[in-house]
């Protein structure tokens, strides 16, 4: 049993902050960050503190209750007063939100040391300790709330005088705490991702911590804060939390060492039965409905509920979590995770994920030790129950079909179906298996992630869309991986004819490949359909870029010529540039392009670039999280020329060809195939939708096609595939446009 210890009731208020640790930490008025610190504090009256005594109200001393002008005393019942308090205005108004109406002004609550804003509802609040609350704030039977004197926040830092096991670590990425982070304020996916990747890099690791204790202060004696228009009702415990402005917080158990971020653009929520501890809760969040979380960290528009518990984890922005467990994780944006049977633990997770059903991903119970991983890349879609051995990895857009599979993975081939043979022994893959099964899904992730994507302050810059560099350089390799078992297997190099009856080779192949499954061979399905598929999107890729780079390429013309996809006259004028001048500048702008890149938190960047970024942080050039900030929005704003770049590459690698290869033709060839695998992805995502309204066992719950259509609507009426539509004619249009600019 904890000891309970007893002193004099005239040190009662006194104390905060002990004397060993200074005269700055222990004086009230330094450490009290009032807002509106232009208000004008007297002291009571003595009408005034007649008033308060005739309504039941206490004071250790009511020379220490300061007040404004504006004060009304005939609001305050049933109050115990102890230390310096500091009210606002109080006026004969009332507060209502949600249909609960209160009468400002304070009733029944014990308030020690703390300053209370404008028109403020306190009642029933049982104890309140060194708080500053807001203007117009509710608080409304509130058990407990307090601030010791060496509150954090739910910052990894340690206070003076503290030792450094009390430290708040999160060990994401593992269970056994090898790639453990410290949280702060303002933490990004990217830097989450360094600070657990790059851990060989003893002086990086050394200079990361620096920078987090130099984000918060040390000092003791912060008072925590309520903002503006917060409402805090029905709840037990709240102790050593910082909450923002316009936050609702209803019916929480117990809430301890927090900073909840809220604003009035984005406001958080936090709700019934939700217990947490020792973390930072981003903007615009929702938390409600028996949530539990411990060291964690949560960004912007993040929604948690219905018993999610997350646990020693990151998780990323525009995130959506209920029911499930999740332990060790570093998660970037968009990931949903849905069901009450599902379990996620000790992995990393790039972002755009989606764990279903009775998936028990990480378990280090099929391990001998508890040190085992799970990487995976953006699109990482396991079905339903399906479990895996630690540690393995998967490329992005790995689609996992239902097993429990046996061995280590280790998936390069991105876009690709992973399954289990009939036999339950044998796992099979089928490289870009969403191309040719699920146009309609792939094609709509980077418009859902855009529309899903509902942060006010954009602070991590994000790839939404499916072709990118990092997915470009996987089906590079994945088109050698595969083009030379092909060619192995069937004893020559593949030629045109073969990739026009590619049906045939796939029909008579039995591939095999090593070195995707611990101690055992995948067997590969359609290797050479996948091949080509990784070509086709490849240019359709390159080639987009390409239209980019033509424009761009015009943008220097002679005033009123205008560039393509402008809308303006492309009729040649002497102050036209060729197109043969302009072949020639994009192969001189685009000539070099970075092969390696690096997710960090959603945001793609060149790894060249990445490492001297972490070297400029281990030399201390970047010495604050700010100023690393900065360079991350530095990288990206030089990332759209650097993904043309790229894309022209990947363009290239697909003909075979090099960037002194780039012709006029070859501009008006490659623009050209492209608007035709514009239209067929556009017909493919139609046809990949359209099965479920052909599917005769889907028709089957329905009495008759009319009722079907009330029910579903209509196909064409998919609000997707109109937009859709609308993009691919807009694509089409302006790659005719850059041809007649070039002819």
């Amino acid at each position: 049993m904890s000891e309970i210890s007893i002193g004099k009731l005239r040190d009662f208020s006194k104390g905060f902050v002990p004397a060993e640790y200074g005269q700055e930490c222990r004086d009230e008025d330094l450490r009290r960050f009032q807002k509106g610190e232009d208000k004008t504090y007297k002291p009571l009256s003595s009408e005034q503190i007649e008033v308060l005594v005739k309504n039941n109200n206490t004071a250790e001393d009511w020379d220490r209750i300061l007040v404004t002008g504006e004060f009304d005393p005939r609001l305050v019942r049933n109050c115990e007063f102890w230390g310096l308090v500091r009210i606002g205005t109080l006026s004969p108004t009332f507060l209502e939100y949600h249909e609960l109406r209160l009468p400002v002004g304070l009733s029944n609550s014990t308030i020690i040391s703390c300053d209370i804003g404008d028109n403020v509802v306190m009642r029933n609040v049982h104890y309140i300790a060194h708080y500053i609350i807001g203007n117009r704030v509710i608080l409304f039977n509130i058990d407990e709330m307090i601030t010791v004197n060496h509150a954090k926040f739910g910052n990894g830092i340690v206070k003076q005088g503290e030792p450094e096991s009390v430290r708040i670590w999160l060990e994401v990425g593992n269970e056994n705490g090898g790639r453990k982070i410290l949280p702060f304020n303002g933490m990004l996916p990217a830097d989450a991702y360094i600070w657990s990747r790059y851990r060989e890099r003893a002086d990086l690791l050394a200079a990361l911590q620096e920078m987090t204790d130099g984000a918060a202060d040390n000092r003791r004696g912060h008072y925590g804060i309520v903002g503006d228009r917060s409402v805090i009702k029905n709840s037990r415990i709240i102790k050593d939390t910082l909450i923002g402005s316009d936050c609702y917080i209803k019916g929480a158990n117990k809430l301890k060492n927090l900073t909840i971020n809220s604003s009035m653009e984005e406001p958080s929520q936090v709700g019934e039965g939700v217990e947490m501890v020792n973390g930072i809760v981003g903007y615009g969040n929702k938390i409600f409905y028996g949530v539990k979380a411990v060291r964690f960290f949560t960004g912007r528009n993040v929604q948690l509920k219905y018993g999610a518990r997350l646990i020693n984890s990151f998780l990323g922005g525009n995130s959506t979590v209920s029911c499930c467990e999740i332990l060790n994780n570093l998660i970037f944006p968009f990931h949903e995770q849905h069901h009450n049977n599902s379990f996620l633990t000790a992995s990393t997770l790039l972002g755009q994920s989606n764990i279903a059903a009775a998936a028990t991903i990480g378990s280090n119970h099929n391990s001998r030790a508890n040190d085992g991983e799970v990487l995976a890349g953006r699109g990482f879609w396991p079905g339903l129950a399906s479990s895996f051995k630690h540690s393995s990895c998967f490329a992005s857009y790995a689609l996992i079909a239902k097993g429990s599979y046996p061995c280590e993975l280790n998936i390069t081939l991105p876009f690709a179906l992973v399954s289990m043979g009939e036999d339950q022994r044998t796992i099979q893959l089928m490289p870009g298996y969403w191309f040719e099964h699920n146009m309609y899904a792939v094609v709509r992730n980077a418009n859902k992630y855009r529309a899903r994507d509902k942060r006010v302050v954009k602070e991590q810059n994000i790839e939404y869309d499916f072709l990118a560099p990092d997915t470009a350089e996987e089906m590079i390799r994945g088109m050698e991986t595969l083009g030379s078992a092909i060619e192995e297997h069937i004893g020559r190099q593949l030629s045109p004819e073969d990739f026009d009856n590619y049906g045939d080779i796939d029909a008579s192949l039995e591939l095999w490949l090593e070195g995707m499954a611990y101690k055992r061979k995948v067997r590969i399905l359609h290797p050479l359909r996948g091949y080509l598929w990784y070509r086709k999107m490849l240019r359709f890729y390159g080639a987009r870029e390409l239209k980019s780079a033509v424009q761009r390429a015009f943008e220097g013309r002679a005033p009123g010529s205008g560039a393509p996809g402008s809308g303006a006259s492309h009729r040649r004028t002497a102050d036209e540039r060729s197109g043969d001048a302009i072949a020639k500048d994009i192969r001189k702008r685009y000539a070099n392009s970075y092969r390696r890149w690096a997710n960090i938190g959603g945001q793609l960047i060149p790894e060249p670039e990445l490492e001297n970024l972490i070297r400029n942080v281990c030399d201390r050039r970047i010495a604050s999280w700010e100023q690393l900030h900065q360079a991350y929005d530095a990288a990206w704003e030089a990332y759209p020329e650097q993904r043309i770049a790229h894309a022209l590459y990947c363009l290239l690698y697909s003909y075979k060809l090099e960037m002194k290869d780039l012709s006029l033709d070859l501009i008006r060839e490659c623009l050209e195939e492209s608007a035709r695998i514009a239209e067929e992805l556009l017909q493919r995502a139609y046809a990949s939708r359209k099965k479920d309204f052909d599917n005769p066992y889907r028709q089957a719950t329905f009495r008759d096609p009319v009722e079907m259509e009330a029910v579903w609507g209509k196909l064409e009426d998919i609000s997707f595939l109109k937009d859709y539509t609308s993009e691919i004619e807009g694509y089409r249009r302006e790659v005719q446009e850059c041809l007649a600019a070039v002819s």
